[in-house]
């Protein structure tokens, strides 16, 4: 049997999406004829090359008024000759396989500039631009920083004139967000009169004709992938209606652990749960006739009419150092896209490199944390690495990428197990440049994190969440204030860049809390503990502690609805009603606003009640509350000192640079 993996539409288009190159590596190992491909970027590829770029100035020529009104769209249609003619030789430059253009696109004499370029004001005055805001840029990245604006200005000219699902990184992904039921997914793949339909059909039969697989395996991590996944099952469904189609992966696994809706597998054949490996391999012992379908595992699939969920196999999961290192065998390596859409130089790390990506253990080694799905299996069962057989893995992919950059993509990389990765690369003289997920836990002293940065550490990511002590303990995550900002700064002393991942709008958590934690992660940046940070709204699940038992949190589900048995789709996010009744949705939009600008190092002086959009509770935090900290002394309750206001982006205040990081 021939086994085609993929990633539908869309992920990242700087690197391929681990799962497919993990299921590669153990299946080929396992004796089965397995390729692999990525679809998204063939997609993207395909719709932005001169002959999609043609097609799509025809059907937009052809739109309503309204449509070709829109600034996006009507750039384009002013200047679609100059797309068409300049896509390959941009494209080539963001692959890193041409730089001919490099100087005059860095001198923007070349590219046709629509709305994405109105905040670097006229050529020649973009200087001050760039040098307020990023430190200034070399050609190279000057010319990719172009480049990539480029890009999205054709993307918006799609996501305005043509498909409104349509995004660089996600793809229909706002209607995929646990919807109830599946109807709103089948209306929209009623849309296939679209050029992006249109395209995406032609590349999965061109796959199919390339591979002819007798089974096509589809990871979907991520909410914009299942469009594109549907898209793809009808379309091979009307091709070769024997090809057999699988589900799997990270979004299947939180959303469809209920799904009885037998429609779906008018598309797909069966669906899988948790570690792929096993059910994916038992499943093809099924297909060829070698296995009963009553001992699959954690498969569902529709029997007479009836979605059942099979888990008749009483085997385990292969343990995490006898699953395989991972395969790139087969992806276009050469052909993913390096943007520079955020300028923040640890941003840049997600979007414009491509990296190898890795795991240091399976699943997460605190596996406590109140808002995150610890009952399910890719957090719950821990099972680490050792040492030499994760660098074994390293030099494996090294000598098959010919890269030595490295993205591990942990739930939290155990400090342990960094630590013995350390020693081990240090021992065999590996050099490497390496980042990926920790929790911000006591266990990384100054002296671990020298050694992480001498071992190829650049960067790490954390989660701060609320940024409140209080909210911290209810969360149960393990940390406090003072310990990240420790933390962090023993990473930033070591050279290592952080970025936080912060929340707002927990159970419970009052305007004056959120006040407070802006202004700690304001004293976090000035103190150059953090070089980046997003900050979003809490989603409570259905696999979470405060999603099964919300009353013990102060909170109460008021939906979605269940749909009617037969009919169930996906059931993850939950709706609830906190009866503190804060407007999170003001208070978020003035958090933007500060991290944005805190990210450019501007408004760090500033009081933090003025990026919001009305009057909030002032800060009961002391203004060296940090400072304090990071020298071991007990800070104060109240602010101390009258902060400054004004400056800053978005404000209204004069632009100006403060404390600048670095």
């Amino acid at each position: 049997m021939k086994l085609l993996l993929v990633t539908p539409p869309l992920t990242q288009l700087n690197t391929p999406y681990p799962a497919t190159p993990y299921l590669t590596g153990w299946l080929t190992r396992r004796g089965w004829d397995v390729a692999q491909a990525d679809p998204g970027l063939d997609w993207v590829l395909r719709l932005f090359s001169p002959a999609g770029l043609t097609a799509m100035a025809h059907d937009l020529a052809a739109a309503p008024g309204a449509v070709r009104a829109r600034p996006s769209v009507a750039h384009f249609l002013a200047h679609s000759a100059d797309y068409v003619r300049l896509s390959p030789p941009v494209l080539a430059l963001l692959q890193g396989r041409e730089q001919g253009l490099a100087h005059r696109i860095a001198a923007r004499r070349v590219l046709p500039e629509g709305p994405r370029f109105a905040q670097l004001g006229p050529a020649g005055h973009e200087e001050e631009y760039l040098e307020w805001a990023f430190g200034g840029m070399g050609i190279s990245d000057r010319a990719r920083y172009f480049a990539t604006l480029f890009v999205e200005d054709l993307t918006d000219a799609v996501r305005d004139g043509i498909d409104p699902g349509f995004a660089l990184a996600r793809y229909a992904e706002s209607i995929a967000m646990s919807p109830p039921t599946l109807d709103p997914l089948l209306a929209e793949l009623e849309h296939d009169e679209r050029l992006t339909a249109r395209l995406l059909a032609e590349v999965t039969l061109e796959l199919y004709e390339r591979h002819h697989p007798d089974v096509v395996g589809m990871s979907l991590p991520f909410p914009g992938n299942v469009i594109g996944g549907l898209r793809m099952a009808r379309t091979l469904r009307a091709r070769a209606p024997h090809v057999r189609i699988v589900w799997g992966g990270g979004w299947v696994n939180t959303e469809l652990r209920e799904l009885d809706d037998p429609r779906l597998f008018d598309w797909v054949d069966a669906v899988c749960y948790d570690d792929g490996e096993r059910p994916l391999e038992l499943l093809l012992e099924h297909f060829d006739g070698r296995r009963d379908a009553a001992t699959l595992a954690r498969t569902r699939m529709r029997e007479g009419g009836v979605v059942k969920l099979v888990a008749g196999e009483p085997g385990r999961d292969p343990p995490f150092a006898e699953t395989a290192t991972p395969t790139y065998a087969g992806l276009r390596l050469d052909a993913y896209l390096g943007l520079i859409d955020l300028l923040n130089p640890m941003h840049r790390l997600w979007n414009d490199t491509r990296w190898n990506k890795l795991t240091v253990a399976h699943g997460c080694y605190w596996r406590r944390c109140n808002f995150c799905d610890i009952t399910l299996d890719y957090i719950r069962r821990y099972d680490p690495l050792e040492a030499t057989g994760l660098v074994d893995r390293i030099e494996a992919l090294i000598a098959e990428t010919g890269s030595r950059g490295f993205h591990f993509v942990d739930e939290a990389a155990p400090p342990a197990a960094l630590r013995a990765m350390a020693h081990e690369l240090l021992r065999r003289g590996v050099e490497i440049a390496w980042w990926g997920n920790i929790r911000f836990e006591k266990s990384f002293t100054p002296e671990l994190c020298a050694l992480l940065a001498r071992s190829g550490c650049i960067a790490v990511t954390g989660g701060l969440e609320v940024a409140s002590n209080r909210l911290l303990s209810v969360m149960n995550k393990g940390v406090t204030v003072e310990q990240v900002a420790r933390v962090t700064r023993a990473f930033a002393d070591a050279g290592v860049r952080t970025h936080a991942y912060l929340m707002y709008g927990f159970a419970t958590q009052s305007e004056q809390e959120t006040v407070d934690s802006l202004e700690y992660v304001r004293q976090l940046f000035a103190a150059g503990c953090l070089d980046s940070a997003y900050w979003h709204r809490l989603s409570t699940t259905v696999h979470a502690p405060l999603g099964q038992d919300p009353q013990s949190f102060g909170i109460r589900l008021v939906g979605p609805e269940r749909p009617a048995p037969g009919r169930v789709f996906a059931r993850n996010d939950l709706e609830f009603v906190d009866p503190s009744g804060v407007d999170h949705d003001m208070l978020g939009e003035g958090l933007r606003k500060a991290l944005y600008n805190y990210m450019l190092g501007l408004g760090l002086d500033d009081d933090v009640t003025a990026w919001f959009a009305r009057p909030v509770e002032r800060t009961t935090v002391a203004r060296d509350f940090i400072t304090l900290a990071l020298a071991g002394e007990a800070p104060a309750k109240r602010a101390r000192s009258e902060p400054k206001r004004g400056g800053g982006v978005g404000k209204g205040g004069s632009v100006r640079r403060s404390n600048p990081r670095r």
